[in-house]
């Protein structure tokens, strides 16, 4: 039976963790960030895997597990985390939207957003994640997406003072 790579117990112990290396930077090579929040920062992907799709990852300190934060920390995660998700549901209007927490293979607490359409490839399935990467969507698209979803946080962030 294969076992965990000795990496995965590395990346977990937060040795060369990709995620605290980044700092909170405004763009990964993955993604465009689109909220910055107090704990969190949510990035739109760059993928072509689905328009929209999007994670939101925990910056204050590595952590794994959900289970790892402290009661008033996943309040706030939580907050974070639906916050971006109601910028989403503004921007791409999906018929639902799957919150996945998996780190299999990063092993620090992101929660990817799926929004899944009406013309869903497995509607009341998980969303199928080809094997390969498929192209990148084109950048100016991806850029007028994530700026589209900035604005959405702002006004969402306003209504609630």
């Amino acid at each position: 039976m294969p076992a965990w790579p000795q990496r995965f117990y590395d990346l977990k112990r937060g040795v060369g963790c990709p995620f605290c290396a980044q700092g909170r930077p405004d763009e990964t090579p993955h993604g465009i960030r689109f909220h910055a929040g107090e704990l969190t920062d949510a990035y739109l992907s760059r993928g072509g895997i689905q328009r929209g799709l999007s994670y939101v990852v925990f910056r204050d300190r590595h952590v794994v597990e959900p289970t790892e934060l402290e009661p008033d920390e996943t309040a706030r995660f939580w907050a974070e985390v639906l916050h971006a998700a109601r910028a989403l549901e503004s921007v791409f209007q999906p018929v639902k939207l799957n919150y996945d927490i998996l780190g299999n293979s990063v092993p620090h607490l992101h929660v990817h957003l799926v929004p899944r359409y009406a013309d869903d490839p497995r509607p009341e399935w998980p969303f199928p994640f080809p094997e390969e990467d498929p192209p990148a969507f084109p950048d100016d698209e991806v850029r007028a997406d994530a700026e589209r979803l900035r604005v959405s946080c702002g006004a969402s962030l306003d209504a609630l003072s």
